[in-house]
């Protein structure tokens, strides 16, 4: 997985203080200044979400605006959860 947060250019995980995600860990990337994906860590499993919030501060500390699950439990030898991810890059 280390080579997909590296590779997609995901930040590094931090505890959520939101609520959103159960207080477990996150790490996000920017898709544009209100767009993000977000992988949550829910040991030993992570699940991926696209969001949307008012700016990159937001993230962890407040709810977002908009949040979608695209997978759970990421597996990157799936072909599926690969495509997932890739599509939101590839635009």
């Amino acid at each position: 997985m280390e080579n997909v947060f590296k590779y997609y250019q995901f930040s590094e995980f931090f505890k959520d203080e939101s609520g959103t995600f159960s207080s477990n860990e996150i790490s996000f990337s920017e898709l544009n200044n209100t767009h993000f994906l977000i992988f949550e860590k829910t040991n030993p499993n992570f699940n991926l979400y696209v969001s949307r919030y008012k700016n990159r501060k937001e993230i962890g500390k407040n709810a977002p605006e908009i949040l979608e699950i695209l997978v759970e439990n990421y597996d990157k030898s799936i072909p599926e959860h690969r495509i997932a991810l890739k599509q939101y890059f590839s635009e």
